[in-house]
């Protein structure tokens, strides 16, 4: 249990949950650069690569956007950890606490439903 009794604790806590939504966001849109190249490459240069091969930036791409949506949800759940250990003075009054874990739990599912996306081979 935190001691501090200073709702500081809390929007600190918030603003890491926020950065770490940014930093999710950012790893899945870098996967899906590093795999919309590789078509990109395919179609620029058939002769390397044949279609529907899923290469190397397929892959890496994959992984940077699961990467990204495993980054978004278990950011959610060390929040909710820690806001475990806060006190209710700590919280401001009528204050919500769930935008944050929402918008990152919706950043989590897009991942996923971008990975699927990419398995469908668009």
């Amino acid at each position: 249990m935190s001691e501090l009794n200073d709702p500081r604790v809390f929007f600190a806590a918030e603003r890491t949950l926020l950065a770490w939504n940014r930093t999710s966001l950012a790893l899945m849109a870098f996967g899906f650069v590093i795999e919309r190249f590789g078509l990109f490459v395919t179609i620029l240069l058939p002769q390397h690569a044949p279609p529907l091969q899923r290469g190397l930036s397929f892959w890496t791409g994959l992984a940077f956007v699961l990467l990204g949506a495993w980054v978004a949800a278990y950011s959610t759940i060390q929040y909710r950890k820690v806001l475990k250990t806060l006190k209710p003075v700590e919280i401001p009054e009528d204050y919500r606490t769930n935008p944050g874990v929402i918008t990152n739990l919706v950043v989590a599912a897009l991942g996923i439903a971008l990975t699927i996306y990419f398995f469908q081979g668009v």
